[in-house]
């Protein structure tokens, strides 16, 4: 199977598990427990059906939204997510090279693999900044100051993970950065030797964003205990109403699944929302993010930028997310499977695929562009 072979979602995740030793590969795909939640995610889009109006004139198409200030040329941007040179050695810079030529946001995590005033400085599309806050209140300082100085767009806080969730693939793989694998693991990697090969041969990865601040060479750690032992339980509203004083721009809220949260968010300044369960990587058995945005939509969307994540896959996800009110949507393992496939090629492929699919959904549906498309394009069964 090459990059040409894959035309969709699942093609791509194809992809990744023939080339990724399994450890990583799981990393990327799997979620908290049962992973109920992360199958929701995707499911709940299938339960409700899209309502086409034809003779609608739709020979040109303009995907193009605005969201917290930014201009957007589709309405999918790539989620920033951690660990991108573990999944490929180009990383963040494969992902901010593709989302830059397709004009659409993409974000450096906390736990990105490249420093984001690098990246900042290389590609000028639409950027925001991930955001962990940690129990070092010096190391949030230094990283907020460092995100203002590198003019990033958007701060996106997440707020849905001050204990990490469990993770069972990773704990059966023994999965952490470094590596320090179960016996079952180790063998994955060696009947994976490309992958190792393409690991030994180019240079190491760090944490640019943390590296002053936390020593990860001494050992071994996991995602979940990360988050577990590092970011800080006790963050309350005030914490973040400070934040969003100290940035003074655009600011978004992501993990927000709650009226009563959306709210608050609006009250204490913010600029925009991420409805979203992590993907399903955190509290399994909550609600999937798209049962959950209509309602918050009802509550804030005349009053801050609502978007979603969790779940995305094809471009009529997306259509029905902005019918339901959402400015645009997120997605990581869209192209996290395509980076990990092809580096930028593949991302770009992925970013391809659902512009065009976008634009083919927008035709059928019998919208011009995304402001045409509202509830009444919607049927739930």
């Amino acid at each position: 199977m090459k990059l040409n072979d894959c035309h969709n979602f699942h093609d791509f995740r194809k992809l990744a598990k023939r080339r990724l030793p399994s450890p990583i590969f799981n990393y990327i795909d799997g979620a908290a427990e049962d992973e109920t939640t992360y199958a929701r995610n995707t499911a709940s889009f299938e339960q409700c059906d899209l309502v086409p109006n034809v003779l609608r004139g739709t020979e040109k198409i303009d995907q193009s939204v605005e969201v917290m200030g930014q201009k957007l040329e589709m309405p999918i941007y790539c989620s920033p997510t951690a660990l991108q040179r573990v999944f490929h050695h180009e990383g963040e810079n494969a992902v901010a090279a593709a989302a830059s030529k397709y004009g659409t946001l993409f974000g450096v995590s906390s736990l990105g693999t490249a420093s984001l005033s690098d990246i900042r400085k290389q590609y000028h599309g639409p950027q925001c900044f991930q955001f962990y806050f940690h129990k070092d209140r010096g190391l949030n300082q230094s990283m907020l100051e460092s995100a203002k100085n590198a003019d990033v767009d958007v701060l996106m806080l997440t707020v849905d993970t001050i204990t990490g969730g469990k993770r069972e693939r990773d704990l059966r793989t023994g999965f952490s950065i470094p590596f320090k694998l179960t016996l079952s693991g180790l063998v994955q990697f060696i009947i994976k030797p490309n992958w190792g090969l393409n690991y030994i041969t180019h240079p190491k990865f760090g944490f640019p964003q943390l590296d002053q601040f936390v020593d990860m060479s001494s050992g071994s750690v996991s995602v979940g205990k990360y988050f577990t032992d590092m970011l800080d339980p006790t963050m309350t509203w005030n914490d973040v109403e400070k934040i969003v004083q100290f940035w003074n721009g655009q600011f978004c809220l992501k993990g927000i699944m709650s009226v009563s949260d959306a709210k608050r968010a609006v009250d204490i300044g913010c600029t925009g929302i991420v409805v979203s369960n992590h993907g399903g990587r955190q509290l399994d058995g909550s609600r999937s993010s798209f049962d959950q945005l209509a309602e918050i939509v009802d509550a804030v969307g005349n009053d801050i930028d609502v978007i979603m994540d969790s779940g995305i896959q094809r471009g009529s996800h997306v259509l029905k997310a902005l019918s339901l009110g959402a400015k645009a949507v997120g997605g990581g393992r869209f192209y996290l499977y395509a980076l990990a496939a092809a580096g930028q090629a593949g991302v770009e492929r992925a970013l391809e695929i659902m512009r065009t699919d976008i634009e083919r959904d927008m035709r059928l549906v019998g919208a011009k562009k995304i402001s045409e498309l509202s509830v009444d394009n919607l049927r739930f069964r």
